[in-house]
């Protein structure tokens, strides 16, 4: 999640290092939270996700219709972790007005986000969770980063959470397949992708953690960069 506090991952996003017009959330899910106070840093938010039901649970949330699931405490926590004295109800008002759009996309296209946003005209890519679920094997985990890499403008930043050494996690009854990718093939994978890492950091889950949900052996946090054309 990407919030404020002593122990967080990406500090130069609040300290005003990661700015600029446009963010997009690449493989959104049915969640807001990734974006609770990355956010604040961009004119124009845009959520993706490539399944319409997860789209549809995002349109609905982001208008406040009746019946969604209830993200105020996790307003109410990140505001409090800002200590900026804000209301939760003001940030997310604030969110509702700056996300402009809620669009398909497809990582495994050469253009994830089809005529939605040309390649190359993007500040800021945030994804979480999503290229090692969706990719089939590395061949297809490279190439996925290489195609989201391509949506950044020339030093566009990314900041990008994944999981370590998970090969499945359950919903509900279904057990669904993950690819088990370690920090190296990360670091592998965005240097072919011509990025250049700023910041990458890793924590390993705690026994206490480890729910039966899931196989994962930690978490990895990147903010890296498109390298600029020589």
């Amino acid at each position: 999640m990407f919030i404020q506090s002593e122990k967080t991952p990406f500090p130069s996003v609040y300290l005003g290092e990661i700015k600029g017009h446009t963010l997009v959330d690449i493989g959104s899910g049915p969640t807001i939270y990734q974006l609770l106070s990355a956010f604040e840093h961009f004119q124009e938010v845009i959520m993706t996700d490539y399944l319409e039901v997860n789209r549809q649970v995002l349109k609905m949330c982001l208008s406040n219709e009746p019946g969604v699931f209830d993200w105020s405490p996790y307003f109410e926590y990140v505001c409090k972790l800002e200590g900026k004295g804000e209301s939760w109800k003001v940030k997310q008002t604030r969110l509702r007005e700056r996300v402009s759009r809620v669009i398909p996309v497809d990582i495994h296209q050469s253009s994830p986000l089809g005529r939605e946003l040309a390649s190359g005209s993007i500040d800021c890519l945030v994804s979480s969770f999503c290229l090692e679920v969706c990719s089939p094997n590395l061949e297809a985990f490279h190439k996925a980063l290489e195609n989201v890499i391509g949506l950044l403008k020339p030093q566009g930043h990314l900041l990008w959470i994944g999981v370590l050494k998970e090969s499945y996690y359950m919903v509900g009854e279904a057990r669904l397949s993950v690819l088990s990718i370690t920090e190296d093939i990360v670091k592998t994978a965005l240097s072919k992708a011509k990025c250049i890492i700023r910041e990458f950091s890793t924590y390993s889950m705690t026994p206490s953690m480890k729910v039966g949900v899931d196989d994962a052996n930690g978490i990895f946090f990147v903010w890296a960069q498109k390298d600029a054309p020589k």
